[in-house]
């Protein structure tokens, strides 16, 4: 029943912008708190950043620090992710998923594919 669809990646240049949106159903999205995640290629999925029900309080690895930022609209059952100032590094599948850092999740959505290449 729990449906993440995330879309809004692509290819995008070193310095540039794009903005993730989560589309989420099954669940009351205006009670959850929800995270972004990244899966680099050879490497194990990783937290990126997280927000509280009510949309206060936000929280980013400190690799997205000063560049991502995390939103919610409860209206829509929609997650965003607003990436600024792109690197080589940020290249990866993001994921959103229910729950703070650190919580246990079974389901994953497919991810959209980020790639940050000239």
């Amino acid at each position: 029943q729990v449906q993440l669809v995330e879309s809004g990646g692509g290819l995008v240049q070193p310095g540039g912008s794009l903005r993730l949106s989560c589309a989420t159903s099954g669940f009351t999205f205006r009670a959850a708190a929800m995270s972004w995640y990244r899966r680099a290629p050879g490497k194990e999925r990783e937290w990126v950043a997280d927000i509280t029900s009510s949309g206060i309080s936000p929280n980013y690895a400190d690799s997205a620090k000063g560049r991502f930022t995390i939103s919610r609209d409860n209206a829509k059952n929609t997650l965003y992710l607003q990436m600024n100032s792109l690197n080589s590094e940020d290249t990866a599948v993001y994921y959103c998923n229910r729950g703070s850092h650190g919580s246990s999740n079974i389901y994953w959505g497919q991810g959209t594919q980020v790639t940050v290449s000239t």
